[in-house]
């Protein structure tokens, strides 16, 4: 006999979720654990909608199970602690990203790499250490290890925040990594939506020359006098293209949509990179030989591990980095979805859980 959903845990929960493909949001009652000796209770305040909540709800990676409670850019209060939570307090602010738990003693874990443990936990829509379903922050609170928890600087506002936790680390990590945060480099960001924006923000704060690359050519105002990059190229017109060839030392492609590498791979000079971020839900073409001829690497890049995510934050705060927003009730979710799926979102929705999520 399965338990029922609400009966699950000792503590009574309450959020939205989706019961089938047809990614229909509505409210739903369900339960949570009991505050554990290492893990942390936060009332939840806002939840950004990632897009990847979109294709999850609609089953579009095939991996969703039902009844599905999505977000995974999760901010609040903590209102309890378990007896060895050493890092958290009550009244903290603090957040949950992608994931909520991972094996804790590969070579992953062991190098702070967390979010490339082949066991890892995500936010929502896994299966937990004890075997029930995770549930993610369209709900009122959440119970996660200490280990799992970022704490938010008092200088961020908790709704620009909250998106950093998916959107942020997603582009922070890469150029971290691939060594493209060097001062006076030039970095390509495809895409100004949710990831993109983030990207140009945290280029710039590194030093870094930005190019928006997109085919939209009414974001090039946006991009260059709200978002200070310093260039833009229109991915359509052959001619900026060409005369771009070969100046960019990275690319951060935060696409999800199927689109052209070719004339991507041509805008990096020798040994540069290419790294993938976006998640389109079918495979794209990858030419070689312009790899060949020029030493060049296409790659990707998952999250990142959890030292970093704070890492990610804190720089965030020191350089007043946040989302941009456009804050909505919850009962907004499935018009909010609709938005999302036409690229309708200046640049990143986040539900006002705290003042609109009520379970009468």
């Amino acid at each position: 006999m399965v338990t029922p959903t609400e009966q699950e845990h000792p503590k009574k929960a309450f959020g939205w979720a989706a019961r089938d493909s047809s990614g229909v949001l509505s409210p739903f009652k369900f339960s949570r654990r009991e505050t554990g000796e290492k893990d942390v209770s936060f009332k939840v305040l806002y939840c950004g909608i990632c897009h990847s909540d979109l294709h999850v709800v609609k089953n579009e990676w095939d991996f969703s199970t039902y009844p599905l409670v999505p977000g995974h850019e999760i901010v609040g209060v903590v209102t309890e602690v378990g007896s060895k939570v050493q890092k958290f307090s009550v009244g903290d602010k603090v957040g949950v990203g992608c994931m909520v738990g991972s094996c804790t003693s590969c070579d992953s874990c062991s190098n702070n790499l967390e979010n490339y443990c082949p066991k890892y936990i995500l936010t929502y829509g896994a299966k937990y250490h004890d075997g029930t379903i995770t549930y993610g922050g369209y709900s009122d609170f959440m119970v996660a290890d200490e280990k799992f928890v970022i704490r938010v600087p008092d200088n961020l506002p908790l709704d620009g925040a909250a998106p950093l936790l998916c959107a942020g680390i997603t582009t922070y990590s890469p150029l971290r990594y691939y060594g493209l945060d060097k001062p006076g480099m030039h970095v390509g960001v495809v895409g100004l939506g949710g990831l993109g924006h983030v990207a140009v923000k945290f280029a710039k704060a590194m030093g870094v020359k930005v190019t928006v690359i997109s085919t939209s050519p009414n974001k090039k105002k946006e991009a260059i006098e709200h978002l200070c990059a310093d260039s833009f190229l229109v991915s359509r017109d052959q001619d900026q293209m060409q005369a771009a060839m070969g100046k960019m030392d990275g690319i951060i492609d935060t696409v999800s949509a199927v689109h052209p590498l070719l004339p991507l791979i041509a805008l990096l000079k020798s040994n540069g990179k290419l790294v993938m971020v976006g998640a389109p839900e079918k495979p794209l073409e990858l030419p070689v030989f312009p790899l060949l001829l020029g030493r060049k690497m296409v790659a990707g890049s998952n999250i990142g591990g959890m030292k970093e995510t704070q890492e990610m934050i804190d720089f965030a705060a020191k350089h007043n980095i946040t989302a941009q927003v456009e804050v909505i009730p919850i009962d907004y979710l499935n018009t909010a979805m609709e938005r999302l799926a036409k690229t309708d979102v200046k640049y990143r929705f986040v539900i006002d859980v705290g003042n609109t999520l009520k379970s009468t």
